[in-house]
């Protein structure tokens, strides 16, 4: 008898000896405020983590049943820790380029443009082309577009090329436009405008696919240059709390390159990327079929990214009526038999369509194109049964297309910060009664819908604080809210926490992955220096990531 229970005895230690060495983990996050965006345990103080993913959420005391010899212990000091923030609409090149070239963002007069501007110019060789971007008039006075005129006084000879901050503008001197033999008998291009003075003559700024007319003659990147700028936006990325992006549009080229960057180890960012269509990248993707969970679960590829009209700030986006300040509705830069068989095929072969759409006619006819595509292609055919397309911005509706988005099963994904900078200019751009759709946060979810949430950069900054705040504040950075802005339609600060992590995770087919802090997802957070759900809204913006951890592996440490 007593053999046999010395038997058991030896043996029940065995097992609670391999149950130890199983679940001892890698690493354990102590003394957090834990914000798990989990229904069932919304708060926690303690995270383990083993292979990269989560093995336990709760509390101190009983995270120490996880921790062995080998195991990192990390403590988070009481600082507040979030799901790895998400940024659903970013562009990833253009926040590296943005580090390595001319800057033009914050400056706030065209004087201080002019100034910068002239500082490149008389570092540049005879005849070297001088470019940047970010430059955007809402606090010049008056505040109106740079011209060719304004650029040539102090640049006369180099040709120049500048890029609004929204990418959908830029303005060229009389040096380039030579270059690109553009003068008045130059016809604008369909998708574009070259803009004129009254004489008729171009007055240096081009939109949309007029931009090509003149971008067509800048000299090329070099391949280095391109993965010198993939590698800059993701080490600022990850530095700012940023744990995934998603890379909205560009070509196999720079996936190569992605990938490059990924198998040499020299980045960490996860990335869920869309080429651009259509044409022969978007043909490549439907062709080829998609990338899913790539490099340990950080890269993706499986979306179309279309653009279908310009901007509101360079007055292209597609307006169902003239604007206020300019005698035109904007321009679609598609017709409908250049997407519609794209469409068709994306739902065959299960591949995520997002459109940008800006102005109230540009969503209502994306809207029409996609509820034409749906209806052609029965559930049965669809490789995917939940396409999950979007639209991208989504800035300027009509309030009858509102509750098109839930119905159709569309996702809006939109960015806080376009709304708190385009305050400043919109009424004028649009009227007063127009801004009833504008931005439309809370309408949207409302309706039933989701929004995930991103920042457009380099078009904004990128700053997921920027974006938090922008989102439950519905105020700029310095607290102003203009008339008819809505602010019923700023969200709480649950609804934008989910914005940037489990809603803009279900926007990637990734809600059972990541987005929360649960057992058995990737083990990503986002640590902050406040508590940015219980704080003055004006202290979020003074909130920092202080660590970015990746896969259980701290990416960045602000100590």
């Amino acid at each position: 008898m007593r053999k046999a229970i010395l038997t058991l005895t030896l043996a029940s230690l065995c097992l609670v000896s391999a149950r130890t060495a199983a679940d001892e983990a890698d690493a354990v996050f102590l003394n957090g405020n834990i914000y798990t965006v989990s229904e069932r345990a919304p708060r926690a103080q303690a995270v383990a983590v083993k292979n990269g993913k989560i093995i336990f959420v709760g509390s101190n005391r009983d995270a120490k049943a996880y921790q062995g010899k080998s195991t990192r212990v990390i403590d988070l000091g009481g600082n507040t820790v979030v799901p790895g923030l998400t940024d659903a609409h970013y562009h990833l090149a253009g926040v590296g380029a943005r580090e390595m070239t001319l800057n033009l963002e914050g400056i706030t007069s065209l004087e201080g443009f002019l100034a910068k501007v002239k500082e490149r110019v008389d570092r540049a060789r005879p005849g070297e082309w001088v470019t940047g971007r970010g430059w955007i008039e809402t606090f010049w006075k008056p505040p109106v577009f740079p011209t060719r005129w304004d650029l040539d006084k102090i640049a006369p000879a180099n040709p120049v090329y500048l890029t609004r901050a929204d990418g959908h503008g830029s303005v060229a001197n009389s040096a380039a436009l030579k270059i690109a033999k553009v003068d008045r008998n130059t016809q604008s291009p369909f998708g574009g405008e070259i803009m004129k003075d009254k004489a008729g003559e171009p007055n240096g700024m081009f939109l949309d696919r007029a931009q090509g007319l003149i971008g067509a003659h800048v000299p090329r990147e070099t391949r280095a240059d391109q993965e010198q700028a993939i590698y800059l936006g993701a080490k600022r990325s990850v530095e700012l709390g940023w744990c995934q992006i998603q890379n909205a549009g560009n070509s196999y080229s720079e996936i190569e390159l992605i990938k490059k960057l990924y198998s040499e180890g020299k980045i960490k960012l996860r990335i869920y990327n869309a080429v651009r269509g259509p044409g022969a990248d978007s043909e490549r993707l439907l062709r080829e079929g998609p990338i899913l969970g790539a490099f340990d679960n950080r890269f993706t590829v499986r979306a179309i990214k279309v653009a279908i009209d310009g901007a509101l700030g360079s007055k292209g986006a597609a307006l169902l009526e003239n604007y206020n300040d300019h005698d035109t509705n904007g321009f679609l830069t598609f017709k409908e038999e250049q997407v519609l068989p794209m469409l068709i095929e994306a739902l065959k072969q299960g591949i995520q369509v997002e459109t940008h759409a800006i102005g109230d006619r540009a969503n209502r006819t994306i809207l029409d194109w996609y509820e034409k595509a749906l209806n052609s292609v029965p559930v049965a055919d669809r490789k995917i049964r939940e396409p999950r397309w979007r639209i991208e911005h989504a800035q300027i509706l009509n309030p009858a297309d509102i509750p098109r988005f839930m119905r159709l099963g569309i996702i809006p994904s939109m960015q806080p910060s376009h709304a708190i900078g385009d305050l400043h200019f919109a009424p004028s751009r649009v009227g007063i009664k127009r801004l009833e759709g504008a931005y439309a946060w809370q309408s949207l979810i409302r309706s039933g819908c989701i929004i995930a949430g991103g920042s457009d950069a380099p078009v904004e900054r990128g700053e997921p604080m920027i974006e938090f705040y922008a989102a439950v504040a519905r105020r700029d950075q310095r607290g102003f809210s203009g008339e008819g802005w809505h602010p019923e339609e700023k969200v709480t600060r649950e609804q934008a926490l989910k914005m940037f992590t489990i809603w803009a995770a279900h926007a990637a087919f990734e809600e059972n992955l990541k987005g929360s802090i649960e057992v058995g997802k990737l083990a990503d957070l986002t640590v902050l220096s406040a508590d940015i759900m219980k704080i003055p809204e004006a202290e979020i913006l003074k909130t920092r990531c202080v660590m970015t951890v990746i896969g259980g592996e701290v990416a960045f440490s602000a100590k």
